[in-house]
């Protein structure tokens, strides 16, 4: 059985991200993302996604995320810490917010619990 190491529970979500513009500190790249971007999960710390696009580690985007109910949205700043090639030619992604308030780990608490009462 596999140890698991991360940090916060994993929800499954099924979004749809949009990145218009990555950057870097002083620099910021124009990204061409001509393939959706489809959110796989979520936890308090970051978010997991899978495209075909081929986005640089260690930079960032702006994001917002709907959990739920339009009410319980977040915008925020993603970075993006992991990548992985996929067999089917998709690439998975693992980003972390970054600056996220703690109080908005309520809402993720809310949308976790919406999801054991379903």
């Amino acid at each position: 059985m596999m140890q698991e190491k991360r940090r916060s529970k994993r929800l499954p979500i099924q979004l749809e991200l949009v990145v218009s513009k990555l950057f870097k500190q002083e620099a910021s790249a124009a990204v061409e993302v001509n393939e959706p971007i489809n959110v796989v999960d979520v936890s308090k710390l970051g978010i997991g996604f899978v495209t075909t696009n081929d986005l640089p580690l260690n930079y960032y985007f702006n994001a917002k995320l709907e959990l739920g109910s339009p009410e319980n949205s977040l915008y925020c700043v993603v970075q993006i810490i992991r990548k992985q090639q996929k067999e089917d030619g998709t690439i998975s992604y693992g980003c972390e917010f970054v600056g996220l308030a703690p109080v908005l780990g309520t809402i993720f608490d809310e949308y976790e619990k919406s999801l054991t009462e379903e």
